[in-house]
């Protein structure tokens, strides 16, 4: 299937000895319309407890718009391997419930897929080399959340004043970029080594 071999697409980076093992995360948004929005929460519920009791499922979170600024939902899904995750955006369930719900999205199903994430918590000096996975999904979740809301409210004003269209998979490219961008080179090598004691108690 087409949508199979984009998945297997974005897996391209290996463990190290060959090891699959490096944890997988997906970070899906969906614009949705103005007068869906308790119609996608009923989804979510329903595509949520699917996902949460799928193989390999470490945590599931959604990030929800901004009353009358925003109409994006973000969730955040992360698996133990990128085997299971691969899985998962594969499956036949998911897709039901993808064509399920685009009536009541703007646009279509985006999604960014990001493997191996245990390097955001090796600061250096820490005495054990990959803290437990409950402290990652916190200090994870703390960072993203602020970063996904704060970037949303200033690409789509700079993109207005440079007289780009209202694009939302433009919108929706920079941001992610930005959001990834200032998690690797930004905010997670300060973020861990502030939290050292904490994280690695």
């Amino acid at each position: 299937m087409q949508f199979e071999s984009e998945i297997d697409s974005m897996y391209t980076d290996t463990a190290p000895n060959g090891s699959s093992d490096t944890g997988a995360t997906v970070v899906i948004t969906h614009r949705v319309r103005e007068d869906r929005h308790a119609e996608y929460d009923r989804w979510l519920g329903e595509v949520g407890s699917l996902c949460t009791s799928s193989t390999g499922n470490l945590d599931w979170h959604v990030i929800r718009p901004i009353p009358s600024l925003t109409s994006t939902y973000t969730t955040v899904i992360r698996f133990d391997t990128k085997a299971n995750l691969q899985t998962w955006m594969a499956s036949p369930f998911r897709s039901q419930l993808i064509e399920k719900v685009k009536p009541l999205l703007v646009s279509g199903d985006d999604f960014f897929i990001s493997s191996g994430v245990d390097f955001w918590f090796t600061p250096g000096g820490a005495k054990a080399k990959v803290p437990a996975r409950w402290k990652q999904y916190l200090v994870t979740w703390s960072a993203i959340y602020p970063l996904v809301l704060g970037m949303s409210l200033i690409v789509s004003p700079v993109l207005r004043t440079l007289g780009a269209s209202d694009n939302h998979l433009l919108t929706t490219l920079i941001v992610t970029g930005a959001v990834v961008f200032l998690m690797i080179y930004v905010v997670m090598p300060h973020y861990t080594r502030l939290i050292r004691r904490w994280l690695f108690a």
